[in-house]
């Protein structure tokens, strides 16, 4: 799908650093990490080729309710969970919900499957520990 595409300078750049970092950036973070090593670089460019990268299929877009969209540049078959109190976003291995999905129910419906998608929400562990500071203890 993405044997045609360019790889420019910047487009590489990008690309590389998606798939250095494992947190899962918005693009204004991409953004600042890149212009760190290619101060020319506009917002605009980190955001066109971001947009480029997800609809060739070399980065993942990580849609999440509530907040600004993230990127992935791992490829491999994964899920996302995201934290509701800070919005950390982590990899969890994948969930086969389609061995779980009844076929007959689905084909009643007159879809094809083409995806599942399935959001993750949850409190990261840095969260739990403020959240475990902060509640008061029993007098006992």
């Amino acid at each position: 799908m993405h044997t045609n595409l360019r790889m420019t300078k910047q487009r590489k750049m990008i690309l590389d650093e998606l798939r250095q970092v494992t947190v899962h950036p918005t693009a204004d973070q991409v953004y600042e990490s890149v212009r760190k090593k290619m101060p020319g670089i506009s917002l605009g460019t980190v955001y066109r080729n971001l947009d480029l990268l997800c609809r060739t299929g070399m980065a993942r877009r990580i849609e999440k309710s509530g907040s600004p969209m993230r990127y992935d540049g791992d490829l491999s078959l994964h899920n996302h969970i995201c934290c509701t109190k800070c919005g950390r976003v982590d990899d969890i291995r994948a969930i086969d919900l389609e061995t779980g999905l009844e076929e007959k129910e689905i084909m009643k419906t007159g879809y094809r499957l083409i995806k599942i998608k399935i959001e993750l929400a949850g409190l990261c562990p840095e969260c739990q520990k403020s959240e475990d500071r902060l509640e008061p203890k029993g007098l006992g």
